[in-house]
């Protein structure tokens, strides 16, 4: 599926043309998975495109930092600043933004913090539903996958890192192979734990359930959203 990207690319302090936002080969990030990211939807609204709750993805996208030792060179005044720099620049009414942290060029040594800088770059695209139009108007068939998240002690399930998304990209593939929209994985002890790229929630007998972190899930700011909306309209959440 083709998507429609931004000109521009902020790409370490400075705004530039997307077909120049490159990398060497060599970087850490694309031998090892030593980047986080965020993943974050602008609205379009009467007064211009609304960034969902930047502040809470900032929050975890500094989080994710420090726990894989990785100090981003910038304030994150300075990141917020320049997404709303960048979505107004590339011109969307919605969009997605991709802020991405990543070990740079080197060295290839599994502890990269004294030779590989730290870069940081964000870009935006125009993506509409994650699984499709049909799948808010309809919902889509999805299948419990034969891949697990990982254990708690193996990664930081809290991180939104580059390289626990291997285990989502089986997860993925499994499912559209198998004929499904989306695969749902289990955690190791075999309850549910989340999809390969959200949350989950199913709604019985008027209470509100969802996995808790304890299982090996991403701590989804939508998720967080969701849980307070629903205390706000007195609906229970397990």
């Amino acid at each position: 599926m083709a998507l429609k990207n931004g000109k521009w690319v902020w790409f370490n302090g400075e705004f530039v043309p997307w077909e120049e936002a490159v990398v060497h080969v060599g970087v850490h990030a694309l031998h090892y998975g030593s980047s986080v990211f965020e993943g974050i939807r602008a609205y379009g609204t009467a007064n211009g495109p609304a960034v969902f709750c930047l502040e809470q993805h900032l929050d975890r996208l500094y989080g994710s930092c420090r726990i894989y030792r990785m100090e981003i060179p910038y304030p994150k005044e300075e990141l917020r600043r320049a997404i709303l720099e960048l979505v107004a620049k590339n011109g969307h009414r919605s969009c997605y933004i991709r802020p991405l942290v990543f070990r740079g060029l080197g060295g290839l040594g599994l502890d990269p913090r004294r030779d590989c800088p730290v870069e940081v770059a964000i870009l935006t695209i125009e993506w509409g539903a994650y699984l499709g139009k049909e799948a808010l108007e309809q919902g889509v068939d999805v299948c419990v996958s034969t891949w697990f998240r990982m254990a708690p002690n193996t990664y930081p399930a809290l991180a939104k890192a580059g390289g626990h998304y291997t285990n989502s990209q089986l997860i993925a593939m499994e499912a559209k192979d198998r004929g499904f929209a989306e695969g749902i994985a289990l955690d190791v002890f075999g309850y549910v734990s989340e999809g390969s790229g959200e949350n989950i929630f199913i709604v019985q007998e008027g209470t509100l359930y969802t996995p808790p972190l304890s299982s090996s899930i991403l701590g989804g700011v939508t998720r967080r959203c969701v849980i307070a909306l629903a205390g706000d309209l007195g609906i229970p959440v397990r």
